[in-house]
């Protein structure tokens, strides 16, 4: 599981703007499900929880059948925001789960 916290610049609404966009198809490889709270990618397994809060927008990225191709889906997220959504973002934060090192 990789949570991303993205920082909106004031008055951007960037929450409200990529869901319409993902309704809309605007978004054609993410779609939103169970009311807006879920995102999937249409060729990347898993999916993005996320919630808006102020003007933080938590993501939780998760691919329970392949926990380490996760980074998959949260890299074509991130360059979904960073082609599309730049002006919107003020910073991302990206917190990658504990797990002990391979060697």
């Amino acid at each position: 599981m990789i949570t991303l916290q993205i920082v909106e610049q004031p008055d951007s609404d960037l929450f409200r703007e990529m869901k319409r966009a993902m309704r809309s198809h605007d978004l054609r490889t993410f779609s939103t499900q169970n009311k807006g709270k879920r995102i999937t990618h249409m060729t990347y397994p898993g999916q993005i929880n996320w919630s808006h809060d102020g003007n933080v927008i938590t993501c939780v990225v998760k691919n329970l059948k392949s926990p380490k191709n996760e980074w998959q889906l949260m890299h074509a997220f991130l360059g979904r925001l960073a082609d599309r959504y730049a002006a919107y973002i003020h910073s991302i934060n990206i917190q990658f789960p504990d797990a002990e090192w391979e060697d």
